[in-house]
């Protein structure tokens, strides 16, 4: 879709909410800032933070909604609670990010479930230096047998975790690990006592990241200064 025929579109859309678009870097943020810019629907990687409510795709204009679970209100569903037992063989431990050559070479084979929009490298995510980075990043890693089969990143606010990305290694497509991923992040945000977890961005209509939303107690951001909660799954 050109350009011209992008704004036509959105000119005729009622629009779910205000447009929204912003960028800036920051060295270094304390984990009260950091609260406050997630709950403002800021984002980002490496020193750059931003944040916008419009994406204007090759073949399409997506309305962006920040979203967030409250961790007080998240029961898990029977699917979920069957996802874990299925991963309960693994080892997990959480601490410091690393990026190193065992985590290169799991990214390059998670980039393997891409057929568009991969992934380039895990700099693009976390800076080149991790000592430049600018606030408290953990790592959750499962090992099965001592293999590295999943990592997930998490900045650690004062009462919010925001999932940074996720990798695991597609030959353990039926363990379901990318939902696993998020369940064990949520764990480790309610061990720190954390509020709020943030997995990110996904859209007011369906897509491929409607994964966000389904978890009981998720809240959608007004690009405005409030949120407010989401339809919850029905459990299964």
């Amino acid at each position: 879709m050109e350009a011209s025929s992008q704004s036509e579109t959105l000119r005729d859309q009622a629009l779910p909410c205000p447009l929204v678009m912003g960028e800036m870097g920051c060295d270094a943020v304390s984990p009260e800032r950091l609260d406050q810019l997630l709950n403002l629907g800021w984002r980002h990687f490496g020193r750059t933070f931003f944040r916008y409510s419009l994406l204007f795709g090759e073949r399409s204009i997506r309305w962006v909604q920040p979203v967030r679970v409250d961790l007080g209100h998240c029961e898990l569903t029977a699917s979920q609670r069957r996802i874990l037992r299925r991963n309960a063989d693994l080892e997990l431990s959480a601490g410091p990010a690393r990026l190193d050559a065992e985590h290169e070479e799991l990214f390059i084979r998670h980039r393997t479930r891409f057929r568009e929009d991969l992934p380039p490298s895990l700099a693009d995510f976390f800076g080149h230096d991790l000592a430049a980075y600018p606030c408290s990043l953990l790592e959750i890693s499962a090992r099965l047998q001592g293999r590295l089969v999943a990592a997930s990143f998490l900045d650690l606010g004062a009462e919010c975790v925001s999932s940074v990305y996720a990798i695991f290694d597609p030959e353990f497509s039926k363990r379901s690990l990318g939902i696993a991923t998020m369940l064990w992040e949520m764990a480790e945000a309610r061990r720190r006592g954390a509020r709020f977890y943030h997995p990110g961005y996904a859209f007011h209509n369906c897509s491929s990241m409607d994964y966000k939303k389904q978890f009981r107690g998720t809240e959608g951001f007004d690009w405005e200064s409030r949120w407010h909660p989401l339809d919850r799954p029905q459990r299964r």
